[in-house]
């Protein structure tokens, strides 16, 4: 049992820590821009921490944890792709361009500053609309990961209370200090998140033998991944917790469709993270940002997914079952991380790892809830007011303390929002398998079939086509969501509406109902793209050459 006073102390000295950063926030945040940007003048070691802590939340260590613990290894391949594309590419290839184009136009916000590069305010308005549908999925999964935990660790307390004690800290320090005190709390919660993953591989090396005997212990054992795993879990093509699923089994197509391709891609076009790149000086502090942010995600993401198939382990040794058995009578896959820690470690690991899911849910919550915050109170206020919908003496230019509150109004919104929306996917039985990982790959997918398109269309091209970029928005967003809502089981089930209609999970059979929606729309999407633009570049051409005939 966990001494409550420990657990109880180390939360509210993080907590005070945390609203004291935020307290400076406040004091140094004058205006709109520094709520947005932070002052476009980070040092690049709070980049690196602010934009992997960013990245990695709950959602990765509790849900995805779970799922490597679940159906094995393969994952690994994510975090290979977090550090390659999600880090390196992205700032080698995306920041430096990001960075300067949003100098020159002066964008603030990632919809503002595609809106500004094709001139267009429906890319810009239609943008943060997605922003405000996709992202409470995403911020749902962070709060349930870190709630579960909380929950588990400390006696009567209910995941709902522990909802809310999770968004009110983290409201405390983003609602008052914006961008300046995400940032610089990211990077307090990164350090933070970097020591206690440590640490508790260590332990959890120690548990199991090592790394050489708990992999083989896992491959002499994969038969019982197959035997033992529960029915409902149980896909064709599972081979065990150390092989790669059977090339096109459903096991095959769920792990690399629904879970690597939708994050290892959508996280080059993140809302969260592309601003990240914006608050830089110039293009060398992003480049000394990247250390800083490889370390990172290698001794979090890495570490994390390891420990959840390590997980079985342990729990074969000493209970006789595998992890998801183990996890709890429900035998959910959100489980098994809390369970594993609160089982296996003493009180000080485990409230050190209470406080590292603190820090990885705060870090994320806190950039999530700043973009629905700008998304909602700058960019659709900014294009609204541009309009006869508000009343005349409400469209006029705004003071810094106007615009300052109406950015603070609207996070404290989508707050609101995201935990109703983390209530009812919690308490929705259809999605108590994994949740986590499938609300968290829903928001990646939407933004990679949405944005990035258009994105790279941007950044790339000399004369980009606003008419191309304005289509592939709308096809990839529809494309995502008729799939995600009516075709692909695994999100149709969460979401239910598709059930409730029509009383099915999927209006289409297997192989289609196991593919993910960004399968479907990136494709679409970037095909609309490439057939618009050569449309839209002819068009032009005959009608230069009319005006010159």
């Amino acid at each position: 049992m966990v001494d409550m006073a420990l657990i109880v102390g180390g939360t509210v000295i993080y907590a005070a820590v945390m609203i004291y950063l935020g307290y400076l926030g406040w004091k140094s945040t004058k205006s709109g821009e520094d709520f947005l940007l932070a002052g476009r003048n980070v040092p690049p070691w709070i980049i690196g921490l602010s934009y992997g802590s960013t990245f990695i939340s709950t959602a990765a260590i509790i849900g995805f944890g779970g799922w490597c613990a679940t159906w094995g290894m393969g994952i690994i391949w994510l975090a290979a792709l977090n550090i390659l594309v999600g880090l390196l590419f992205a700032f080698i290839f995306f920041g430096k361009k990001v960075r300067k184009l949003g100098h020159k136009l002066k964008a603030s916000t990632f919809p503002e500053l595609l809106g500004k590069s094709y001139n267009s305010s429906f890319i810009r308005w239609f943008m943060a609309v997605v922003i405000l549908i996709g992202m409470p999925l995403y911020a749902a999964a962070v709060l349930i990961g870190g709630s579960t935990f909380m929950s588990t660790t400390i006696d009567g307390l209910s995941v709902d209370w522990a909802l809310i004690i999770f968004a009110a800290i983290t409201a405390a320090y983003v609602i008052t200090g914006g961008l300046k005190a995400v940032m610089y709390t990211d990077a307090l919660q990164g350090a933070l998140m970097i020591a206690g993953m440590l640490i508790i591989l260590a332990v959890t090396l120690t548990l199991v033998g090592g790394v050489e005997h708990a992999n083989q212990q896992l491959t002499d054992n994969a038969n019982l991944m197959i035997t033992q795993t529960p029915a409902k879990y149980v896909q064709p093509g599972m081979q065990g917790w150390t092989s790669f699923p059977t090339f096109g089994s459903d096991n095959w197509i769920v792990l690399v469709g629904t879970i690597i391709l939708p994050v290892g891609i959508g996280v080059l076009a993140q809302p969260q993270l592309a601003v990240r790149f914006m608050t830089a000086k110039n293009g060398k502090a992003l480049n000394r940002a990247v250390p800083w942010g490889g370390v990172f995600l290698l001794m979090t993401v890495g570490f994390a997914y390891m420990i959840g198939a390590w997980s079985n382990d342990y729990f074969l040794n000493t209970q006789g079952k595998i992890a998801i058995n183990a996890a709890s009578v429900n035998t959910t896959i959100n489980n098994i991380i809390p369970v594993f820690i609160n089982a296996s470690m003493n009180q000080f690991v485990v409230t050190l790892f209470l406080l590292t899911l603190l820090a990885a849910a705060m870090s994320t919550l806190s950039s999530i809830f700043h973009t629905m915050g700008s998304a909602a109170g700058y960019d659709i206020w900014s294009e609204l007011k541009k309009r006869k919908v508000l009343p005349e003496r409400m469209r006029g230019e705004e003071t810094g303390k106007s615009s300052l509150f109406k950015n603070r109004l609207a996070t404290s919104i989508f707050i609101l929002v995201s935990l109703a929306v983390a209530w009812f996917l919690y308490h929705n039985p259809a999605g108590a398998g994994g949740v986590i990982a499938i609300a968290t790959t829903m928001f990646f997918g939407i933004c990679a079939s949405a944005y990035l398109p258009l994105y790279v269309h941007a950044l790339w091209s000399k004369k980009p086509s606003k008419l191309a970029a304005e289509a592939s928005l709308a096809v990839g967003t529809i494309a995502w969501l008729i799939w995600m809502l009516f075709c692909c089981t695994t999100d149709g089930k969460v979401m239910g509406v598709c059930k409730a209609i029509f009383g099915v999970d999927s209006l289409v059979s297997k192989p289609w109902s196991i593919l993910d929606p960004i399968v479907i729309a990136l494709p679409l999407a970037t095909i609309t793209l490439i057939v618009v633009w050569a449309f839209d570049k002819k068009s032009r051409m005959e009608a230069k050459l009319a005006e010159t005939a």
